[in-house]
Formats: structure tokens, sequence, C-alpha cells
């Protein structure tokens, strides 16, 4: 498997006047999928901080809108790493209805000192994790 999956539902809070999701709400999945991705490997984002003394901070998101989706809709978002650097990371974070996709996104990471905010080295052992998920997209 090269990437992680997480199940979203569409509330009414994700929508706009029209029922459709508001394109903001996919930076929320995009977190939520983040976090999980990092929980499914073991590692929360506060103990991270704690014991790594590290951050992940966005530096920048590219997302593009394929199909629009709506209330009460049922998605899977799959989130894969699709390059790793000495201090950042590029995740693809990809919505699904079905077979259908409906949105995707890459975001840029820069692992950051968590008191100066500076770039720092992704430790080794949480890129060796990340390896295990790229995922070229064909």
């Amino acid at each position: 498997m090269t990437h992680h999956s997480i199940d979203i539902r569409i509330y009414y809070e994700d929508t706009d006047a029209g029922g459709v999701v508001y394109h903001a709400s996919y930076l929320k999945f995009g977190e939520r999928g983040r976090t999980e991705f990092l929980r499914s490997l073991g590692h929360e984002n506060s103990q991270l901080t704690q014991e790594e003394g590290i951050l992940f901070v966005v530096k920048h998101i590219d997302i593009e809108y394929h199909k629009p989706a709506f209330l009460d809709d049922f998605l899977r978002q799959d989130t894969a790493i699709e390059a790793i650097k000495n201090s950042s990371f590029i995740m693809r974070q990809t919505a699904w209805r079905d077979d259908e996709k409906i949105s995707e996104m890459r975001v840029a990471l820069v692992t950051v000192d968590a008191k100066t905010i500076k770039p720092v080295r992704l430790p080794e052992r949480i890129k060796l994790e990340f390896e295990k998920f790229i995922e070229v997209e064909t």
C-alpha cells in the first residue's frame, strides 16, 4: 500500500448556500488526512513537538477541483508522499466519491524547530517511514 485513506462525510457545515462543498472545506479535509496519516505511523503532532521538538508547517498548497461534492456525500481521501527532501516533503491528497476524482491537492510541508520555527532536517526514522508511502503519479 502506498497511500493512507480516511473517510469523509459531507455535513451542512462543509457546504455553501447551494449545497455544494465550499472550496475552503477541502483544506480542513486535507489537514484531517495528514493528521491521520501521521497517526497511522504511530505519531501525533503534539508528540512530535514534545519528543522531537519539530513541527510540520504548510509552505504551499495547490488544489485542483475536478467535480463538485454535495451535502451527505461520502468521500474517501487518499494521502500519499510524492517527494522527500532534507527538511521538506510533498504530500498528494486525492478526494474520491466512489471512482470519481473530486479534488486533488499537493501540499508542500517543511520540518521546523518547534521553538525557533526555522527549518531543520526531517528525522531519519520519520523519513524512512514516509518513504514507504511514496507514490509517483502516473
